[in-house]
């Protein structure tokens, strides 16, 4: 039964893929609205030199939208009486920054009514809030629309999960019509952010149910770890890469190429040849491929399933269906 939903899922999302792609491209609204990107890129800049935090939690809700029914902003929409919502789902419950979403959606509003997506909207903010934090910058193709469906158990089953090994990750990476470099590129995400203790705790205490470590995570650090995580700890977060979480760098696969990844995910980087080598080719800072490889694989996630046309519609209100 469950590798007939996945089979089934797997389907749905290649015909996403295949069906979908056409219609994104760098400068869709130059003529309609030609300071989109000037409007979007201000707004980011504004939240993100207050709280310059929020860039993680922004990057990662256009990873979690993406993964999920495509790029269409699904994320965004609240819930309602008869429908509980991605934004819901316990994956997506410590997600951050719709205010700047919302913010931008208003100014543009403004500016071009009716025009601009929230689904792209998203899109450029997650790559402005990495620019912002000396990251890459890329250029995004636009021309998304946004879904009128979001569903709480779709996001509870298709994200990846900080638990996955290098065989659920690379499966659900493929299905999505991203490959193996892609996976490791995208990882390389964890440079900035918090975690909770939750996400790994049971690698400190419990990781095979009988008491135990993970052996694959270096014992020095898990030591530093338990510090700060007690057991059932379920409020207090930690740092994805210690000592520069707030900077967009290369440090996380330094801390990776140590056995210092924070998840059971970032560890299964190790356990591939391919990953592995990526992994080790990024520490020597002046030849890391990172930055350039980091937009790349952003545009090419950025167009997972992406509606176009007449698919879908463009929300007045981010967190609303029209």
């Amino acid at each position: 039964m469950a590798t007939l939903k996945f089979l089934s899922f797997l389907i749905l999302q290649l015909f996403l893929i295949a069906n979908n792609c056409e219609g994104v491209e760098v400068g869709f609204y130059k003529k309609r609205c030609p300071n989109v990107e000037a409007i979007v890129k201000e707004t980011t800049k504004h939240y993100i030199s207050i709280a310059p935090t929020l860039a993680a939690p922004l990057l990662r809700m256009h990873f979690h939208d993406c993964f999920v029914r495509g790029c269409d902003g699904s994320v965004l929409l609240n819930s309602t009486k008869g429908n509980k919502a991605e934004k819901d789902a316990i994956p997506n419950q410590s997600l951050r920054g719709f205010q700047v979403i919302d913010a931008a959606k208003s100014a543009l509003e403004k500016e071009c009514p009716g025009i601009v997506s929230c689904s792209d909207i998203l899109a450029l903010a997650a790559r402005d809030a990495v620019s912002l934090i000396n990251g890459p910058t890329w250029s995004v193709p636009l021309g998304r629309r946004d879904g009128r469906v979001s569903i709480l158990s779709e996001a509870s089953k298709n994200l990846p999960t900080p638990f996955d090994n290098f065989t659920t990750l690379k499966t659900t990476f493929g299905a999505l019509g991203l490959n193996v470099k892609d996976l490791v590129v995208l990882s390389g995400g964890h440079t900035i952010g918090m975690s909770h203790c939750f996400s790994f705790s049971s690698r400190l205490y419990n990781f095979t149910g009988k008491g135990d470590i993970d052996p694959n995570m270096d014992q020095n650090y898990i030591n530093r770890l338990k510090i700060k995580c007690k057991p059932g700890d379920v409020t207090t977060i930690v740092e994805m890469d210690p000592g520069s979480f707030k900077s967009f760098d290369t440090d996380y696969y330094t801390m990776v190429s140590k056995r210092r990844g924070l998840f059971a995910s970032d560890a299964a980087l190790l356990t591939d040849t391919q990953t592995k080598h990526y992994v080790l080719s990024q520490l020597n800072q002046h030849g890391s491929t990172f930055f350039m490889d980091f937009g790349e694989s952003m545009v090419k996630m950025g167009q997972i399933g992406v509606l176009t046309g007449n698919a879908g519609e463009i929300r007045k209100h981010c967190a609303f269906r029209n």
